[in-house]
């Protein structure tokens, strides 16, 4: 039973009489809890909603087109609560946080359905056999944080005695039709080596319904006083993972014409390897976990300069902000706009994370806080340039609740963020937009 906040005037609901303060209990018969139910349910041309209003049950005969919306509005976007996180993994950044942030920022979540409408990752472990039974009948694609298919490791690691025997739900979805994206967040020294070996084995038997799989290092802020001893990775041990991996991709590719595994950028730029071609990466499937996303701003950016053109007689010059990380190549991609347009000086900064800790060398991890201590008093130019990944979804505000406005009050310039895209970021660079 889900109560309808709103009605949508002129909508097929408004039309047959619901009314906001309706508690929707059941469409066609079904009874709905949430929004996948309701999704699924209302998808039908001819349905019939029971509703109870002030104590008496209504039933509303609505026809319309296949797929379209009713017009009910929720109190939440999935019509319940979150469904929060049961573990508590070795390796989890949100226990890694500094004390004293938004509450938002601690509450970790692992939901099914934000998986499937989102695109999150999900353990496993706060679902039951009538959940995945629901996926199936639904036909659900899922994203698995997997981490390790050893059950008595999956347990050691994610400190929940249920995280072995979920493992079955896997081969039943695979079983049945359903496609998965997997992802392995590796610690040295507990499931790198001969375990990574045996998870890659154990995923490789999902396919052809293991759509992709992306392996990502485990990353480490200083703030782990008390937490489970770990290590990151260092160039040797970066190595031999990406080594493992690209062993299994070529079993994979072999036996079924995809790579399906991919490593993460970070593990290239650790073990100080070249990033491949865009051809390894197969239309990223992986892309939002950091798979290939170097690989696709260079290849963007330079078909974007190939065309690019200086418009005016005006110099420009800017800054970019970055992580320690992916610094060399935002480096050279800055270089050779510089080399293009003699007009254009632009200058390049790598951010250390003193927030989080110096082992944090990514970008989307950097602070209003880092930015300002450590470009106060440099000439900047005209603008600094950002990557939206340090912002908070849809707003304008960094993760230690900074705005940008207070950055660019602070640095006394204007900063324009842009996304993880190469002609974009030529766009920024060269002052464009639309």
């Amino acid at each position: 039973m889900v109560r309808i906040k709103n009605v949508e005037n002129g909508s097929s609901a408004y039309r047959a009489g619901i009314c906001a303060g309706d508690l929707l209990e059941k469409i066609n018969g079904n009874i709905i809890n949430d929004v996948l139910d309701y999704m699924f349910y209302v998808a039908e041309e001819s349905i019939v909603l029971e509703v109870s209003r002030d104590g008496k049950n209504l039933s509303f005969n609505i026809t319309k087109s296949e797929y379209d919306d009713l017009g009910l509005g929720f109190d939440t976007f999935l019509m319940d609560n979150k469904q929060s996180c049961h573990n508590k993994c070795v390796f989890c950044f949100i226990d890694q946080m500094p004390p004293g942030m938004r509450e938002t920022l601690y509450f970790k979540d692992d939901d099914a359905r934000l998986s499937f409408l989102q695109g999150n990752y999900v353990t496993l472990t706060n679902l039951e056999q009538s959940d995945i039974d629901r996926i199936i009948r639904m036909k659900l694609n899922i994203n698995v944080s997997v981490h390790t298919t050893n059950p008595e490791l999956r347990c050691r690691m994610m400190n929940n005695r249920f995280a072995g025997e979920k493992l079955k739900y896997l081969r039943q979805m695979a079983d049945n039709g359903i496609k998965l994206n997997c992802q392995i967040v590796c610690c040295p020294g507990l499931n790198d080596g001969d375990e990574l070996r045996r998870s890659l084995q154990d995923l490789g038997e999902l396919m052809p319904n293991l759509t992709s799989m992306a392996v990502v290092p485990v990353g480490l802020t200083k703030f782990r006083e008390g937490l489970y001893p770990l290590t990151g990775f260092t160039k040797e041990s970066a190595c031999e993972t990406l080594d493992i991996i690209e062993e299994y991709q070529q079993i994979f590719l072999e036996k079924f014409g995809t790579r399906t595994v991919f490593p993460s950028d970070e593990f290239f730029l650790i073990a100080e390897r070249e990033l491949p071609d865009e051809e390894y990466y197969e239309e990223y499937p992986q892309y939002e976990n950091g798979v290939g996303m170097l690989r696709s701003i260079i290849d963007e950016f330079d078909k974007a300069l190939e065309m690019a053109e200086w418009e005016g007689e005006n110099p420009r010059h800017v800054t970019i902000a970055t992580g320690y990380a992916p610094y060399k190549i935002i480096k050279e991609l800055a270089d050779k706009a510089q080399e293009r347009f003699p007009l254009l000086k632009c200058d390049v900064y790598p951010i250390r994370n003193d927030f989080f800790g110096e082992t944090i060398t990514v970008t989307g991890l950097i602070t209003a806080q880092d930015l300002i201590a450590q470009l106060k008093g440099k000439n900047l130019g005209d603008e600094l340039l950002i990557s939206s990944a340090m912002l908070r979804r849809d707003t304008q505000d960094f993760l230690d609740d900074l705005s940008v406005g207070d950055v660019e009050e602070a640095l006394n310039t204007k900063i324009r963020a842009n996304g993880n895209d190469g002609y974009e970021l030529l766009d920024a660079i060269m002052g464009i937009t639309y």
